[in-house]
């Protein structure tokens, strides 16, 4: 379970998106790949090379990096959210089509695409496939993925049928369920939309797609559940103060993921939020702060970076440590 969640600077014109990662255990840390990286797919053990470098989080398993959300060189954004009975994987493969496995497909996006646009344009020659056929047995791993890049476009991509699915998403939330459109008529109840947002014809760039009307609305649900999360998510993302550029985007963003953010209850619920992870798509800088932590890690993907030719793996405390004064 996650949550995902968008702002926009609105002097500096910076993106940034922000979200949680709800897992049983942290098994992500920042790392850094480089352009040219040889990897291979876990359904057939096919062999892949990079074209770009990325920044973000994930863990190195066997010959693959596992990415759940990153920036690259070029600051298209990408994540991975887990996706409630929503996958619909292909079960005999496609010739001439590429072959993954659902969860490599957030870093084969963040290491081969430039923008949101050419991953729409090249969708059709992907197929995110069932374990039937696989090297690797990895059972029915269901995942949907929110990217954005600097022209402030983000979509989703929802493997719900072949072709995968891209959905438009000018709100700038998601989380969790099936249905995107489901979801949003959900938030009727609590928010009212705006006319564009109701026609499909929302700007680029629009810092918020309703009225601020909730007069008669209902009140946002408190639970974790995938649906209350987004409701949640959103109904406080519509009413937020704008943020003026980066720094205040990622603040925005922090506190908005302060709603959503699942505390550790072994006892009843056995994800948490292991971790909570920005980028920015224009300074290619990445913030990531684990479930102990109070302070939070910033690495950018500078020019210097890229050109390195090996992975990097940054090690960060996940314990609380406190700034003291005598």
């Amino acid at each position: 379970m996650c949550t995902s969640i968008l702002q926009i600077g609105q002097i500096d014109g910076s993106h940034v998106l922000a979200r949680t990662m709800d897992w049983p255990r942290l098994g992500a840390k920042p790392f850094f790949a480089p352009r040219h990286y040889q990897w291979r797919s876990v359904f057939d053990n096919q062999e892949y090379v990079t074209k770009y470098a990325l920044l973000g989080s994930g863990g190195k398993h066997g010959q693959r990096i596992d990415a759940s959300d990153g920036v690259n060189e070029f600051g298209l954004a990408v994540q991975k959210l887990t996706f409630t009975n929503g996958s619909q994987l292909v079960e005999e493969p496609t010739p001439g089509k590429m072959h993954l496995a659902p969860f490599e497909l957030s870093f084969h996006l963040l290491a081969n695409y430039r923008s949101v646009q050419e991953i729409i344009d090249d969708i059709e020659n992907i197929e995110l496939m069932a374990d039937t056929h696989s090297l690797l047995k990895y059972g029915h791993s269901e995942l949907h993925f929110a990217a954005c890049d600097p022209t402030g476009r983000i979509v989703v991509v929802e493997p719900v049928t072949q072709p995968i699915e891209i959905i438009e998403n000018p709100l700038g939330v998601l989380t969790n369920s099936n249905h995107f459109d489901r979801q949003i008529n959900r938030l009727e109840k609590y928010l009212e939309f705006t006319p564009a947002f109701e026609n499909g014809t929302v700007p680029l760039n629009a810092p918020r797609v309703t009225t601020g009307n909730v007069s008669g609305k209902s009140i946002p649900p408190g639970s974790y559940s995938p649906g209350s999360r987004f409701i949640r998510a959103a109904y406080l993302k519509e009413r937020i103060d704008l943020p003026d550029d980066e720094t205040a985007a990622f603040d925005n963003c922090w506190h908005l993921l302060d709603s959503v953010n699942v505390p550790k209850s072994s006892a009843h619920q056995p994800t948490y939020s292991v971790y909570r992870a920005a980028v920015a798509c224009e300074s290619r800088n990445y913030y990531y702060q684990p479930y102990h932590a109070k302070s939070v890690v910033k690495i950018q993907l500078t020019d210097d970076m890229i050109q390195r030719t090996e992975p990097i793996f940054f090690d960060v405390a996940n314990e609380v440590t406190f700034q003291e004064f005598n």
